[in-house]
């Protein structure tokens, strides 16, 4: 069993042993049965921001494949299982009327993946929206709830990457949506120039989903077997969120190597720091797009943020590039880059 064919960069050795779980209660089960052997568990989404060695994993792989939307249409609760497609509730809510998801469409991978990086694009993140995660607590062998409150949300990570990553096995996510047919008020400005509106201004939530998908496919963000440029993890580093003095460094170092006119781009991250994106780093740095070490793995032809595997790409040959780009970024400007998807026996 081959863990490329489940991921969406199509890298990764064998698993050991494999199993599917299609409901909750075969989900706890194939993870209390793995504890009590006392197996490794690797817990597999949609695979779409994963990056396994080509050695593979060396204990039991638990493919999530639970099934099941519930919908409260007047109160806009929205409760999803976690195998579900994230890009098929958020078609699914838009259709029916209910909005706050619109602006994460085109996002592959499953709804469980959602609370645990907190995923986020085009000015929304699911925090803004999620009441509950239900996850099954290894140690004490329990389903909890949690409130959004408990869920240690942050800038593309929460408790259950954090400090539970191996504890909690997410089973579904509860979200309060609005019940209009039209979107959350535009926060991104790049949304807001493709739907011809100023930035915070309302459009029909369809609109605001097809313009984000419409956005993404340019950058190669959509899955597409057609395009080479989506076999990829997405993003594969987070965008630096810099205090006072680390963006002074970058603004000195730019000036030197780019120009005097040269400004740094940043969004206000609150507490007095900023969020610089990190594909400005990288092209900055010497990498621009279709980068390539010529081993199979390059920086996507769309966007500087997506690394890329051909046919012949390996995961060392993927991260000898993460490698470069994260110690270039951080020789030309002291900000260290980090990683974005889950990295499963490689390291950067």
């Amino acid at each position: 069993m081959r863990l490329a064919d489940y991921t969406t960069i199509r890298l990764g050795g064998p698993a050991r042993d494999f199993a599917s779980a299609s409901t909750e209660e075969d989900l706890i089960e194939a993870v209390s049965a793995a504890d009590a052997r006392g197996e490794p568990v690797l817990i597999l989404g949609g695979g779409s921001n994963l990056v396994v060695a080509d050695e593979g994993f060396d204990g039991t792989v638990i493919q999530v494949a639970t099934s099941g939307v519930t919908m409260d249409g007047a109160a806009g609760a929205v409760t999803v299982a976690a195998g579900e497609d994230w890009d098929a509730v958020v078609a699914q809510t838009v259709a029916e009327g209910l909005a706050g998801l619109e602006c994460l469409s085109g996002i592959p991978g499953l709804a469980g993946a959602t609370p645990i990086q907190n995923v986020g694009a085009y000015g929304a993140e699911v925090c803004e929206t999620i009441t509950r995660v239900r996850a099954y607590d290894r140690d004490t062998r329990q389903i909890r709830a949690f409130g959004n409150a408990e869920c240690g949300f942050g800038y593309r990570t929460s408790r259950f990457k954090r400090d539970d990553a191996r504890r909690l096995v997410v089973l579904s996510v509860t979200f309060r949506l609005a019940a209009r047919a039209v979107s959350a008020p535009v926060r991104y400005a790049e949304l807001a120039a493709a739907l011809g509106i100023a930035v915070g201004e309302r459009v029909p939530a369809g609109e605001a989903r097809e313009a984000v998908i419409g956005l993404r496919r340019r950058k190669g963000m959509v899955i597409d077997p057609a395009d080479p440029d989506t076999r990829s993890v997405g993003s594969f580093f987070v965008n630096p969120v810099l205090d006072a003095a680390a963006l002074a460094a970058v603004e000195t170092a730019a000036r030197a190597g780019c120009g005097a006119a040269t400004e740094v781009p940043r969004f206000d991250a609150g507490d007095g720091l900023v969020k610089v994106p990190a594909a400005w780093l990288i092209e900055r740095a010497g990498f621009g797009k279709g980068y390539s070490r010529g081993d199979g793995a390059r920086i996507s032809s769309k966007h500087t943020l997506a690394l890329v595997s051909s046919g012949s790409a390996t995961a060392a040959g993927l991260m000898a590039l993460a490698r470069e780009i994260r110690d270039g970024v951080r020789d030309a400007f002291g900000v260290s880059l980090t990683p974005e998807p889950v990295l499963v026996g490689v390291t950067l």
